[in-house]
């Protein structure tokens, strides 16, 4: 299995909405993401993947979300936790890159993961 990966970051301010801690109040953070795809087979260039074509997606997708009030955003429904923004991303990507969905065939590219990183310790993952 081959896998490659690229990252990108945004900063972006939040509240939780449904959480009971210093959280619940207007705060943003330096956010860290990192989009991993794998798959078995290389194209006849030797590459699972361009990387400039991920990269492209992901930068796009946190593009949006940079120097933003997330929960202005409809799809986290006032609670944009980093596991909602993981997978967010990752919904987004594959509407830009949709040969990245995973499928059956398990020798093909696909979006394996994103993680989101809100500090250097604290990391939510999406895999679909």
């Amino acid at each position: 299995m081959f896998q490659v990966r690229v990252n990108t970051d945004f900063a972006a301010a939040h509240f939780l909405r449904d959480y009971h801690g210093k959280c619940e109040n207007l705060h943003g953070h330096n956010y860290k993401v990192f989009a991993h795809v794998q798959g078995s087979s290389l194209d006849e260039g030797g590459m699972l993947l361009d990387f400039g074509e991920l990269k492209t997606a992901l930068r796009e997708v946190c593009k949006t979300l940079d120097h933003t009030n997330l929960n202005d955003i409809a799809f986290f429904e006032q609670n944009p936790s980093a596991e909602r923004i993981a997978l967010f991303i990752y919904n987004k990507i594959i509407e830009k890159l949709p040969a990245l969905k995973k499928t059956e065939d398990s020798t093909k590219a696909y979006l394996w993961a994103v993680d989101v990183f809100e500090t250097d310790t604290n990391r939510a993952r999406y895999i679909p």
